[in-house]
């Protein structure tokens, strides 16, 4: 980037750099963002397809969930790792619809760069997006329907399918949805606010081996950790747990202290003294009636013994995740200071049992009271299996979480998107000027998902949204796509259900995320710096991203 001042050129950017300007820059920025939204179009949906993702180290993931495929393609262009933005605050804030959010917002932006090209100013696109939006957000919240308390669980379960439905659990998801919506309400607490969820307290331990249907909810905790001791039991019924979180070692001085010994007399005294230390620990817990033990830090193999020789069942080097989900589950308290230990202090479960779990030992800690704290156990024929599992168990959880915190559902297949289009599209009848078209457009891309539905499920597209928009005229609110028919039909009938809170975000999102875009019309890259060169690539990456890898040169 150069100027020409008295015939001598004045150089602003150092050598190397780029510079885009205007529409050139537009049009770079929205092909990218475009792509990436291309690239993940066909996994929507319950007849959507699933994407083999292959990283630098040949590790494969395979899956269906727009997150996912995001993080693990390696975009390199700026405009389109807004688009991977999108879908991480997608997950973050409500955990499911990431899919849809970066298709929205692609269509958003393929549908402003028709009214760029008509010489419609961005900003009047912009403004006119905003008011969309915010028309899109009040017809949600007019046509959401409210859950009643006493018909929770069931629509729990309802929203749940929904989300699993499109993932590759989805044959086992009447099952699995029972699991996650039990799971959240169990760990529900009741604030003046209504309710709030920690999706902390739902643990989600994985490990392969038996089949998806072999998934279990535990009442409890799980930890991935094998009891220390062979000597000592290996299942106690009517557990009494203290939940430690101070080392059962003797520790080491903090300063530099030495011991002069004299005699092997002195040294069977010194060694006599720690074995003396040890024992009263640990009679000072057994005191408390205590027969589990969870430690967070270490336990010494003396300290072991003597647990063991009293029968009781002890644990270390517990997570402190695990400790503070076994102090909800188990009503217990996590001591750090063992000269002020109670019985009061300690926690109940009806069973505490070491079991082998494939080729690893794990220890449940099961039938707790009113467990605040609860375990899903994923098991699955593969590696991938469980781990696609878990996934979609998240998102399930997420959006069950979403229902119990937001209660009001809207019905899915589309339906919600159409309602907005044909509401839109009336409201923009009464704006004047160009902001007219940027409200239509916002309509139009708002039918990309009914669309994108149609389209996976391998009808025509064209017939099914003439139908459903006739339908949405005769006021049938929750007319949509149901896919596994391949016949529109009243969504809410077919009980396909997603909550009000993830439909919102994806609105917003998707609106943020075009605007933020659209205003760029300049684009300066700095040069690159000069790297060493890199070793060449193994034939396992060589095919990396499966065509994906050209993502960064547009």
């Amino acid at each position: 980037m150069s100027s020409q001042l008295a015939g001598t050129p004045v150089l602003i950017l150092r050598e190397g750099s780029s510079r885009s300007k205007g529409k050139e820059a537009q049009h770079a920025n929205i092909l990218a963002a475009r792509i990436v939204a291309e690239s993940i179009k066909s996994a929507l949906g319950p007849k959507g397809m699933d994407k083999m993702l292959v990283d630098n180290f040949g590790d494969v993931t395979i899956t269906s969930d727009g997150r996912t495929i995001l993080d693990e393609m390696d975009i390199q262009h700026p405009a389109a790792k807004m688009m991977v933005e999108v879908a991480k605050t997608q997950d973050n804030e409500v955990g499911d619809g990431t899919t849809t959010a970066v298709i929205i917002a692609g269509e958003l932006l393929n549908k402003a760069e028709e009214l760029v090209e008509k010489n419609i100013h961005p900003t009047v696109i912009i403004d006119g997006y905003k008011k969309a939006s915010e028309k899109a957000l009040e017809t949600l919240e007019k046509i959401a329907i409210s859950v009643e308390p006493d018909k929770k669980k069931e629509i729990l379960k309802k929203v749940c399918m929904t989300s699993m439905a499109s993932k590759l659990v989805a044959e086992h998801r009447e099952y699995l949805a029972e699991l996650t919506a039990t799971a959240i309400l169990s760990v529900a607490e009741q604030t003046k606010d209504g309710f709030k969820v920690d999706l902390d307290d739902v643990k989600v331990e994985k490990k392969p081996g038996e089949s998806t249907t072999d998934t279990k909810l535990i009442n409890g905790i799980v930890l991935d950790k094998e009891v220390v001791h062979s000597g000592m039991p290996k299942r106690v019924e009517n557990a009494k747990i203290a939940l430690l979180d101070a080392a059962l070692e003797i520790e080491k001085t903090e300063f530099d202290a030495k011991i002069n010994i004299e005699s092997p007399e002195q040294m069977d005294k010194f060694l006599k003294q720690e074995e003396t230390m040890l024992s009263d620990m640990v009679e000072k817990i057994a005191a408390t009636g205590a027969n589990v033990v969870i430690c967070q830090k270490g336990i010494d193999d003396m300290a072991q013994h003597f647990f063991a020789r009293k029968g009781i069942l002890a644990v270390r080097r517990a997570k402190k995740s695990d400790m503070e989900g076994l102090a909800k589950a188990t009503g217990g308290k996590i001591i750090t200071n063992l000269d002020d230990m109670t019985k009061a202090d300690l926690g109940y479960a009806a069973l505490v049992e070491e079991r082998k779990i494939g080729d690893d030992k794990m220890t449940f800690i099961e039938g707790c009271k009113h467990p605040k704290a609860v375990t899903i156990l994923i098991r699955g024929g593969t590696q991938r299996i469980v781990d696609e599992a878990e996934r979609s168990i998240h998102d399930a959880l997420c959006v069950a979480r979403d229902v119990v915190e937001e209660p009001k559902i809207v019905a899915g297949g589309g339906a919600p998107e159409l309602e907005i289009a044909r509401t839109l599209r009336k409201y923009a009848e009464q704006l004047p000027g160009r902001e007219q078209l940027a409200v239509m457009s916002f309509a139009d891309a708002m039918e990309v998902i009914p669309l994108t539905l149609a389209e996976n499920a391998g009808l025509d597209p064209i017939d099914v949204i003439s139908e459903l928009r006739a339908r949405h005229e005769k006021d049938e609110i929750w007319a949509g796509i149901e896919v596994l028919s391949g016949k529109p039909k009243d969504m809410s009938k077919a009980n396909v259900f997603e909550p009000q809170a993830v439909k919102k975000q994806i609105v917003k999102s998707a609106t943020e995320a075009a605007t933020m875009i659209l205003k760029i019309d300049d684009v300066i890259a700095a040069g690159k710096t000069k790297m060493p060169p890199t070793p060449p690539r193994g034939p396992s990456e060589a095919g990396g991203m499966g065509g994906m890898e050209g993502m960064g040169e547009y």
